[in-house]
């Protein structure tokens, strides 16, 4: 017992520190604040020794055999949970061949150069003032959803192709034939098989059957939502510059005045702090607006993981998050807002996993990627519910968002939800097919021939965010997991349909907080994603609930946004939740500190506001509470 306890405790000090030292530099080099890219390769390199260390793995196999037939005592219990949490880690990562090492070194050098080389590449488009600007995907993005000048709105989407034809000129095709090179290694037949059978222990043919289902569950929606958009605004409103601007007519500049970006920090705060989310002390560090040569996408990830040590003491996270806004672009607000809650969401999953070990709370395998997102995709789906508008959406004079524009809302989102959930699933289709191609058809001409035909095949259209522009593609770590997205909102809308059966609402409602931490977050990635959703909603994994919710009508949206806003006003909400989120919080930009809590979370979203106001000539907002 007292070596397989000291063998323990020594792997839960070695992955904090080897970890620890590779997130930290992610953190610089992502964030444009260091350029010392040699010295993340080697932390990367040393991380992914770790994780994947044949030796390792045997010992804790022993030990585990060892313990097996011991006495049996809590001590024991806990002992045997920990370490087979570390042969899951072991297993899902462990490259038991020295070809396959020397191949994820090569992996490992040929992403940090692709990265390098990316920071470099400055995409330009023409904004809302008719001017050329150096634009972020996130700048391109809006542009295409607001910008009223077809001419500039296209100039984004150009940019987007652009970025393409440079994926495809900068070693992305050389990446997917060394990913399939090293996944054969060890026994697959590609990369995408070996990505989802150890992320999301699925087979190819399962996910494909489950896409595939809903795909045909939502094709007469999707079908229905493009008729309309042509019959409204004509033909041209499908070509791919055009569809976002059209679907979502003027709503997102009109939203604009109520979901400004200054109080978009306070909103997340208070809303949570309503919902019982609690970080249990976690340090978070924020990294909200965009910047040059900075990663172009929201992303959270914990240098420190949560866990009780070895002496029972708590070990609250360290957790960073960043998003990419331009605070004076129409629909930044907006963006700015989901970004909170879905960065956030992700924070406090990782800051509430109470396991006796780091490796049960942290972002990557065996945790399930569908798993970590179903957290931070529950927490942004509040955004879109009438009665969380209604209460948070103001504009400078404190006035609450008319009901006019939340139908007007709901008249532009729900027709396009069908084609939204289905966008998502175009990645995994494309992924699937472009690792299984072999590597003398992986020319520039045939892979981009592959995106637009898979576009056209799941969407009836070209997509607005051309596929080889998804960041995702090139980093290792996201690769081959998009799906995990599409899953997650399956069990997104399963969890809503739970809460609302249980309280008749979820906004505001501090009974959310702590069980999303009992059933979801504090057993980490101990249980399956099944088992989590089995343990709250008392059913298996479904994706019905969201093929019902693409396939409701606008009147039968808005029927829904009546009811719930007249329920809010008239309900009398609890006063009793936390005064505030127990997380330190600092808000960067770069190396720059514009905020932090250390006098209290008000004093913090008012500094963040007078920034932002002085430095982006823009009105601080709306500061009125919730009413």
């Amino acid at each position: 017992m007292d070596r397989a306890r000291a063998f323990f405790d020594q792997l839960n000090q070695d992955y904090l520190q080897v970890h620890k030292s590779k997130e930290d530099l992610f953190w610089a080099t992502y964030m444009a604040t260091s350029e010392d890219q040699a010295g993340f390769e080697r932390a990367e390199g040393a991380y992914k020794a770790f994780i994947s260390d044949p030796a390792r793995l045997a010992a804790t196999r022993e030990h585990i055999a060892r313990l097996e037939s011991a006495e049996e005592s809590p001590e024991r219990t806990a002992l045997l949970h920990g370490l087979r949490g570390w042969l899951a880690v072991f297993e899902a990562n462990i490259i038991d061949n020295e070809a396959g090492r020397a191949l994820m070194a090569e992996i490992i050098e040929a992403e940090s150069r692709i990265f390098a080389a990316k920071r470099e590449l400055q995409p330009r488009h023409i904004n809302e003032a008719g001017e050329s600007e150096a634009a972020s995907l996130s700048m391109l993005a809006t542009n295409l959803a607001t910008n009223p000048d077809e001419a500039r709105r296209r100039s984004s989407l150009e940019a987007f192709y652009a970025i393409e034809q440079w994926v495809l000129a900068t070693g992305f095709l050389d990446l997917v034939r060394l990913r399939n090179r090293f996944a054969r290694a060890l026994g697959f037949d590609n990369y995408f098989e070996l990505k989802l059978r150890k992320n999301e222990r699925m087979t190819p043919q399962q996910l494909k059957d489950i896409l595939d289902d809903f795909v045909q569950r939502t094709d007469a929606a999707n079908t229905r939502a493009l008729a309309d958009l042509k019959a409204r605004h004509g033909e041209q409103a499908l070509q791919p510059w055009n569809l976002r601007f059209y679907s979502a007519g003027d709503v997102v500049r009109r939203m604009d005045a109520y979901m400004p970006f200054g109080p978009a920090l306070r909103r997340w705060v208070q809303s949570f702090r309503r919902l019982g989310i609690q970080y249990r002390g976690a340090t978070l560090q924020l990294d909200l607006l965009e910047r040059a040569g900075k990663y172009q996408n929201g992303f959270c990830h914990g240098p420190i993981p949560s866990y009780v040590d070895a002496q029972g003491r708590w070990v609250p996270g360290q957790i960073n998050f960043t998003a990419e806004a331009k605070p004076d672009q129409i629909g930044s607000g907006l963006r700015a807002i989901n970004t909170l809650f879905h960065e956030g969401g992700h924070a406090a999953h990782f800051a509430n996993v109470v396991q006796n070990s780091p490796c049960f709370s942290q972002e990557f395998a065996p945790t399930s990627m569908a798993y970590a997102e179903t957290q931070s995709m529950f927490c942004d789906s509040l955004l879109g519910d009438a009665d969380w508008l209604k209460r948070y959406a103001r504009n400078a004079a404190g006035e609450a968002i008319p009901d006019e524009l939340i139908h007007a809302r709901i008249a532009s989102s729900q027709p396009m939800r069908a084609f939204d959930e289905r966008s998502i699933a175009v990645v995994p289709y494309f992924e699937a097919a472009l690792y299984a191609m072999p590597d003398e058809a992986l020319t520039a001409e045939n892979v981009l021939a592959l995106a637009r035909a898979t576009e056209q095949r799941v969407l009836g259209v070209h997509s607005p965010r051309p596929l080889l522009a998804i960041p995702h593609l090139l980093n290792q770590e996201s690769a081959a997991s998009y799906q995990g997205y599409l899953l997650a909102h399956m069990a997104v809308y399963q969890t809503r349909a739970h809460f609302l059966r249980e309280h008749g609402y979820l906004t505001d409602n501090p009974a959310i907080g702590p069980a999303l931490s009992a059933h979801y977050w504090e057993p980490g990635n101990s249980i399956d994603h099944d088992a989590t959703l089995r343990s709250l909603t008392s059913e298996g994994f479904s994706a019905r609930y969201l093929a019902e919710a693409c396939n409701q009508s606008v009147e039968d949206c808005w029927a829904e946004a009546q009811a719930s806003m007249a329920a809010a006003a008239q309900r009398q909400y609890p006063s009793e939740f936390p005064a505030a989120l127990a997380a330190e919080i600092r808000i960067v930009h770069g190396e720059q500190l514009l905020a932090d809590n250390r006098e209290g979370d008000e004093a913090m979203c008012s500094q963040f506001e007078a920034w932002i106001a002085a430095n982006y000539s823009i009105s601080p907002g709306a500061l009125a509470q919730p009413s």
